[in-house]
């Protein structure tokens, strides 16, 4: 494989693609452009030219193996024990469709598509192919590639856990982490659900937070919510930044508390144990669901939910946008932004 990293620039032969892989894991200096085959699909899968992608926690685990209590060798068993399995980082994308395979249905040549991939990455690269059943969706016609490539990954976490919290109409709910990617999308949708909801994050994003609909905002720096007085249905807890323990204290009778992070051991109580005073701890991974980026796409049509981009760099870049993104507070999607069809 050719190294592109001193070229400064991405341009590809004929039947060979330009992709950011990760030969080892580490800092963001492991990270190289090389020349690589270009995909064919199979029958059931579509090929999308790649326009943009993100820079999710989920790449940022995958470079660095930094994993949360527990998961570390797991992480090494399931994505590679040395050198990541599937090197060409990248879990989300958006695109247009090259071409379709003769059992794919439901997309053609030429259709604006975004999705993700979640754990088996690939949206780093000028193409990838994707199964035309996997989590993928049309792009609502007037959001940017960028724009639709930042959609998936954090409403869709978001989407998954306060759906699986039941979060109703008139309920209460503070977001623990509000000024991160999930964060955001987390406040944009408990609004949309009818939820009363409070921001907690940094001094710099909390005009932002209250921009996209809470009704109160919290400079974590200032104030511990788990010493206030207010008690709420729901606590989405992305930061987790505070013990289960002391979460709880600020739910109300039936409440729900959503660990994003949480680490094996906690994951393991959290299954095992009865609901404490009937609050219910909610633990685990996001499923990448079709339906799910179909309900954000239509979401976003009707002006009810914007996807927030922190940054845009060029695929050039990427590697400087990893340095970037390592970086805690920058708020909002990283993008990467690859060069158009020509």
């Amino acid at each position: 494989m050719t190294t592109l990293e001193e070229a400064g620039t991405v341009v590809s032969a004929d039947g060979l693609m330009t992709a950011l892989v990760c030969e080892r894991y580490g800092t963001p200096d492991v990270l190289k452009f090389v020349e690589i085959p270009r995909p064919t699909p199979k029958n059931n899968e579509i090929l999308i030219r790649v326009l943009a992608s993100t820079i999710t926690s989920g790449d940022l685990r995958v470079r660095s193996m930094d994993m949360p209590e527990g998961f570390r060798t797991l992480g090494r068993l399931a994505l590679g024990w040395h050198v990541p399995r599937n090197a060409t980082l990248g879990a989300t994308f958006a695109g247009v469709v090259q071409s379709v395979g003769n059992r794919a249905a439901g997309f053609t040549p030429g259709n604006e598509v975004f999705g993700i991939r979640g754990f088996r990455m690939g949206g780093h690269a000028e193409y990838l192919c994707m199964s035309a059943k996997g989590a993928i969706a049309h792009k609502p016609e007037h959001l940017s590639f960028e724009g639709a490539a930042a959609l998936s990954f954090g409403g869709g976490t978001a989407l998954f856990f306060l759906t699986r919290a039941g979060l109703v109409a008139g309920e209460t709910i503070l977001v623990n982490g509000a000024s991160g990617n999930v964060g955001m999308a987390a406040v944009q949708l408990a609004c949309v659900m009818g939820g009363q909801v409070t921001g907690i994050g940094s001094a710099a994003h909390l005009d932002q937070v209250r921009s996209l609909g809470a009704v109160r905002v919290i400079n974590y720096a200032l104030e511990d919510f788990t010493a206030l007085e207010q008690r709420y249905d729901v606590v989405f807890d992305v930061a987790c930044n505070q013990s289960v323990e002391r979460c709880l204290k600020v739910l109300n009778p039936g409440g729900r508390l959503i660990r994003l992070q949480a680490g094996l051991p906690e994951m393991c109580r959290a299954m095992l144990q009865p609901r404490r005073a009937g609050r219910h701890i909610i633990v685990g991974t996001a499923e990448e669901r079709a339906d799910q980026l179909g309900h954000l796409a239509e979401l976003v049509r009707q002006g009810r939910y914007r996807p927030v981009i922190a940054r845009v760099f060029p695929f050039e870049e990427a590697i400087e946008a990893h340095r970037y993104a390592d970086r805690p507070g920058h708020g909002g999607s990283v993008v990467l932004k690859m060069s158009p069809i020509g």
